[in-house]
């Protein structure tokens, strides 16, 4: 796990700061800036202040506070107070119309139980495709009954019905990105405790999710679902935990055949990765597509995010339309482009101030494919190196010793070697990148290849 004194850090800003944080005058630059980035600015923020590692501390808590500064000030909807689940406190956020018409999003939100010293764990909640009142309802009674006290519960309800519309649809994506983003700034939760989680539809939705945003989760947790795999890329799960239970009766739409898939390819995954792709994929004997959802959250509590791992694997998908800009410490500046589905996979090995990065064009050849509904159920994936991109490798000193050279290599050959210089740019920009309060990153490198 990962060194404890950046996560202290952050998290004592939180708790001692949270909804009230004041910033300097000198820092009136910063919230100026975040406040323009909240609005749409994509500029980048320039500064050609260095920063000694003596002083490294006191700029993540004046960067910090500046963010949470912009955004309380920030006119959006914002989470409504904390209060126990149990009373059932809903409200409603209204999703932007240039990504869906008429989205509206009811929502729970509340707790569990005392609030441990460094913050709840978050559980968000996707219920299944039937009468969305009726399933919102049957979300939020049973996540009351699931025991995993403390804990802190979002539970939202689809905004719209209608065919192929889905949890992961680029409108969703914008309401789970507001949700880590205000929950991280509050102070409720704790960052290192995230969990994605849902039954039927909502365990399709949380298993792309669960690819899709791993970086920012501890662990994840589809019931009653099964994706196939090219919708939600196992590699990307390699540093979280991830739990997949189906009935082994539930043929619908191919769910028992596409979770036995998934076994087979986590299986294998942790198999030549023996330390990572922690995994429970089951098939429930004698049940169908109704099976105990209760072991779930259970399970997944037992995971704690490492914001910093030295081995990232990022296969870069699209979701309706939609890329990640980043993963990890990794950003796109230039995402290259090929035929097929434009996917780009990254492999990031950090050892003893050493960076090797593989970068590869994805293809997939489908296996197996449904005869009723085209589903494509198996695949095998070809990699092609890459080039025509240009990435930036945010760094700190979890994963680097500032002291010493640092060399870096795309595709076997060498694009850095030297030292690296520490930056308010970086823990400013990086800050914007992943509004996350582990990830307050003082160093970068930009790479072509």
């Amino acid at each position: 796990m990962m060194n404890k004194k950046i996560s202290f850090f952050i998290l004592s800003a939180f708790f001692a700061n949270g909804m009230n944080a004041e910033v300097s005058e000198n820092n009136e630059r910063l919230v100026n800036f975040f406040t323009e980035s909240l609005k749409g600015s994509n500029d980048c923020f320039k500064s050609k202040k260095r920063i000694k590692i003596s002083k490294l501390k006191s700029n993540r808590q004046n960067v910090w506070d500046a963010w949470c500064e912009a955004n309380n000030n920030f006119d959006e909807e914002k989470l409504i107070r904390l209060s126990p689940l149990a009373e059932a406190q809903q409200s409603s956020w209204h999703l932007p119309d240039s990504l869906e018409n008429n989205a509206v999003m009811n929502y729970y939100f509340g707790s569990k139980g005392e609030k441990p010293s460094e913050g709840y764990p978050l559980f968000l909640y996707i219920h299944g495709s039937g009468n969305k009142d009726r399933e919102w309802a049957t979300g939020l009674k049973i996540c009351n009954r699931f025991e995993d006290s403390p804990s802190m519960y979002f539970i939202p309800q689809i905004p719209n019905t209608g065919k192929y519309y889905r949890w992961w649809q680029k409108a969703k994506q914008f309401a789970w990105e507001r949700l880590l983003r205000q929950a991280f700034v509050n102070g409720y939760v704790n960052p290192e405790k995230v969990y994605f989680f849902g039954i039927s539809e909502g365990g399709y939705g949380s298993q792309r999710l669960a690819s899709f945003y791993a970086d920012y989760l501890a662990a994840a947790g589809p019931m009653a679902g099964g994706e196939p795999l090219r919708n939600a890329p196992a590699e990307n799960c390699r540093n979280i935990g991830f739990s997949l239970l189906t009935g082994n009766l539930d043929d619908g739409f191919y769910r028992n055949t596409l979770t036995s898939y998934a076994k087979a390819v986590y299986d294998s995954l942790q198999h030549s990765d023996s330390s990572a792709y922690s995994h429970r994929i089951e098939l429930i004997p004698d049940r169908g597509h109704s099976i105990d959802y209760s072991p779930t959250t259970p399970w997944l509590r037992n995971y704690e995010r490492n914001p910093y791992p030295k081995h990232v694997v990022w296969e870069d998908f699209e979701m309706d339309g939609l890329h990640r800009d980043g993963f990890y410490n990794l950003y796109v500046l230039k995402r290259p482009e090929s035929g097929n589905d434009n996917r780009t996979r990254y492999i990031v090995d950090i050892k003893d101030n050493k960076i090797d990065i593989n970068a590869d064009f994805v293809e997939y050849t489908v296996l197996e494919k449904d005869p009723q509904w085209g589903i494509e159920l198996k695949y095998s994936k070809k990699f092609v190196p890459a080039s025509g991109g240009r990435i930036l490798l945010y760094l700190n000193e979890e994963l680097i010793d500032f002291d010493r050279k640092v060399s870096v290599s795309v595709n076997g050959k060498e694009v850095f070697d030297g030292k690296v210089k520490m930056e308010l740019k970086h823990l400013v920009n990086s800050c914007v990148a992943y509004f996350d309060p582990m990830r307050l990153y003082p160093a970068a490198i930009e790479v072509d290849f």
